[in-house]
């Protein structure tokens, strides 16, 4: 595979994460304006989606090198947003909100952890029935 195809596969696939992040964000801001459930959730999505193509491409042929491009880096990478995660942290702590920015770190860092292991584990649940 060319470099030019493996950086329009990530390129596809960065956008239509981008894309779903933002859609997600705008979707759950009426939850509350206390916690950035969108990019939480994202987070936790995104390491449950790279846990599953993780997982299948170690273990059977199912992910081909072109869709672990264009889904782990691409979409995955796209949809993921440690860098906002950081910002709204930081935001809270700024503002004094210690316990809600303890929160929010400690949800998105465990929630994330599990999401990617239950990732792995449906997988291998799948893949033996």
């Amino acid at each position: 595979m060319s470099a030019l195809i493996s950086f329009l596969y990530v390129g596809l696939g960065g956008m239509a994460g981008a894309m779903t992040r933002y859609g997600l964000s705008l979707a759950t801001q009426r939850w509350s304006v206390v916690l950035p459930w969108g990019t939480l959730l994202s987070n936790i999505l995104g390491c449950f989606v790279i846990g599953i193509i993780v997982h299948l491409a170690l273990r059977s042929d199912a992910v081909t090198p072109e869709m672990r491009l264009l889904g782990a880096v691409g979409f995955c990478g796209g949809f993921t947003t440690m860098s906002s995660f950081i910002y709204e942290a930081m935001e809270m702590v700024r503002d004094d909100a210690w316990l809600q920015a303890s929160v929010y770190a400690t949800g998105t860092l465990l929630g994330s952890t599990l999401a990617f292991f239950l990732g792995v584990a449906l997988v291998g649940l799948v893949t033996r029935a």
